[in-house]
């Protein structure tokens, strides 16, 4: 198997690494989606633009083969095994994306099986949240050079280095997707990124799930306060696994399952031209065997075909979305039913809210006990409302549901006078 490069060379590509958002441009960009409402991909990194896929990563269709790699440190013997590492993510992971891509994408792990040792310390890699770009440089470069005495990275699309979760040095705030600036050219295959996993035994939910979705160019939807005080989720609540992998519906956005190719063209209905359009949408969760509420209450099948995300056109780089949730598939124990709109900016980068989830119950939260940012547990449109979002002129009514469990609504664009 073909070694890595010199150390001296590898630290010098391993120097240039940071957070998520290193990445501030698309190398290649392939044509995606002709939609007359799609916006278009800016050079931000993450950016929520769907006309063309940025080819630096992988496209989650079909089956991608994910390695996890094990790694302790001369410091501490591992209180668990890999076993039971692999055990904590999977097959949570895999289960959230196939309902999630309604089983066009299905993630398959490879655990190693056992521990490779680090050759330092783990107190040495001062590994934190903000790890520092010479920190964070050191660890992949000693994690790569023993790894690749044992793996065949040309074999996977997804790597992940998962930490013994007990050494002195660990911190599971560490864990996010590292971005190589220069990949990493090891086995005849060029690693562009890598998911560095430092959670606890057992870890946070869905956190893998999370760090999954950036390796497929999806941003973060949290609000990270300056300070690091404050709320972090008013931008998208509950609503989506970007936001944050606690959330009473975490299931992705119907705009992100277009942008990653599991929405077909005509399952996405562009709004034009004034006066209202009346539409029937299916329940985002709703896929091959998935069942969802019909209109008398009882379970419905046969969704799944028809169109599930409506959008109008707000500007050259923003869009307003429209989309069902209800409780089934990855949002089984939301909060409120109904329509949800969210405001989409292709140019806002990662962290920046790219996506914000409009309220339209802005004097009223719901689920306290559970939710994670209760001012938008009760966003959606219930049936028999209508909703005028503030400042964009568009207003949609919430009219029926079918016998077959969708939602029919009208959306009407206001003209200036």
């Amino acid at each position: 198997m073909p070694k890595l490069r010199s150390t001296a060379a590898v630290f010098t590509t391993m120097s240039a690494l940071a957070a998520t958002s290193i990445l501030t441009g698309p190398s290649v960009a392939e044509p995606f989606s002709p939609a007359p409402c799609a916006l278009h991909r800016t050079d931000v990194h993450h950016s929520e633009g769907v006309d063309t896929w940025n080819s630096d990563y992988a496209r989650p269709a079909g089956a991608l083969d994910a390695v996890m790699i094990f790694l302790s440190f001369p410091d501490a013997d591992p209180r668990t095994t890999p076993a039971e590492l692999t055990a904590d993510h999977f097959p949570a992971t895999s289960r959230f994306f196939e309902r999630a891509s309604y089983g066009r994408f299905t993630l398959r792990p490879h655990p190693l099986g056992h521990w490779l040792r680090m050759p330092q310390p783990s107190t040495a890699y001062a590994m934190k949240r903000d790890w520092s770009a010479a920190d964070r440089a050191a660890y992949l470069r000693d994690a790569f050079a023993v790894a690749d005495k044992e793996v065949d990275f040309s074999r996977y699309r997804v790597v992940y280095f998962v930490a013994d979760p007990d050494a002195p040095g660990v911190d599971s705030d560490a864990t996010k997707v590292v971005n190589l600036d220069t990949p990493m050219h090891v086995d005849g295959t060029d690693v562009r990124r890598v998911v560095t996993v430092f959670e606890k035994h057992p870890p946070d939910h869905l956190v893998l799930a999370h760090e999954t979705g950036h390796v497929f160019d999806l941003p973060d939807l949290y609000h990270r306060p300056v300070d690091g005080k404050g709320d972090w989720d008013t931008y998208v609540g509950d609503w989506d696994l970007m936001g944050s992998q606690f959330g009473l519906s975490p299931d992705l956005f119907a705009w992100h399952k277009w942008k990653l190719g599991w929405l077909d063209p005509r399952q996405v209905v562009c709004v034009r031209g004034a006066g209202p359009t009346r539409i029937t949408l299916e329940p985002l969760e709703a896929g091959p065997g998935v069942p969802v509420r019909g209109a008398a209450g009882a379970p419905a099948f046969g969704l799944g075909r028809g169109a599930k995300l409506a959008v109008v056109r707000t500007g050259p780089d923003s869009a307003l979305a429209f989309e069902v949730r209800t409780s089934a598939g990855n949002d089984r124990a939301v909060c409120r039913q109904g329509i949800l709109v969210y405001r989409v900016r292709g140019g806002a980068e990662s962290g920046g809210g790219p996506v914000e989830v409009v309220d339209a119950h802005p004097q009223t939260e719901a689920c306290w006990e559970n939710s994670v940012y209760p001012p938008l547990a009760d966003a959606p449109v219930a049936l028999g409302e209508s909703f005028t979002v503030p400042g964009a002129g568009v207003r949609v009514e919430v009219e029926d549901r079918t016998a077959s469990g969708a939602w029919t609504v009208k959306i009407t664009q206001e003209v200036a006078g």
